[in-house]
């Protein structure tokens, strides 16, 4: 037998035996994604938790999630920290881990890891929404008009940006232009609570 026709054998071999592992792996996504989908994140995790050991990135990711959706927030952070020690560039890792930091009222954390996706895509909506949410929850007023009002120039149809500005406006004691904006919140999201609570208030 010639050294080709050797490789070959080989080559078919390893393709035999690797098979039924990638389609176990294949299987094993989809039993995760149904068991999400019937709104079983611990049977989710626990179907994936094997493919974190070998450091799989979008198992460490998917399986970090999983755990923020039921509730179990610092494993959630262990498991986005590991996503982002194996590639420092993820942003979904970064905009990931900020979730159950957001869930434990972190504030300081979330500010971190939203700036750092930042840097690298200066409009990341989320980030900058999830960044707003910490300025308006640690009281920084200042810095949110400025921040939100820079943004509602860059997002003029979204109700939430209006929102956080409106609010921060309305927290200097700027009832006009707080008002203003809760108007222009509502044309965009007619039920908005906050926009029509402020107006309600403010005749």
């Amino acid at each position: 037998m010639n050294t080709t026709m050797k490789s070959k054998i080989y080559i078919f071999a390893l393709l035999v035996f690797l098979s039924p592992l990638c389609n176990a792996k294949d299987s094993v996504w989809k039993q995760s994604q149904q068991f999400e989908e019937d709104g079983d994140y611990e049977k989710a995790a626990a179907a994936i938790k094997p493919w974190t050991v070998s450091n799989d990135e979008y198992a460490l990711l998917r399986y970090a999630y999983l755990k923020y959706m039921q509730g179990n927030y610092n494993e959630s952070i262990k498991y986005y920290e590991k996503a982002i020690k194996l590639n420092n560039k993820s942003l979904d890792a970064k905009l990931g881990i900020t979730l159950p930091y957001i869930a434990q009222q972190r504030w300081r954390q979330v500010k971190i890891y939203t700036r750092q996706v930042l840097i690298k895509s200066d409009w990341n909506y989320t980030a900058h929404e999830r960044l707003m949410q910490a300025e308006k929850n640690t009281k920084k007023w200042h810095t949110l008009n400025r921040h939100a009002g820079e943004l509602t120039t860059i997002y003029p149809s979204d109700a939430a940006t209006l929102a956080y500005f409106a609010h921060a406006k309305a927290k200097q004691g700027d009832a006009s232009v707080a008002s203003e904006a809760y108007k222009k919140v509502l044309m965009r999201e007619p039920d908005n609570a906050e926009a029509s609570a402020y107006l309600d208030n403010n005749q």
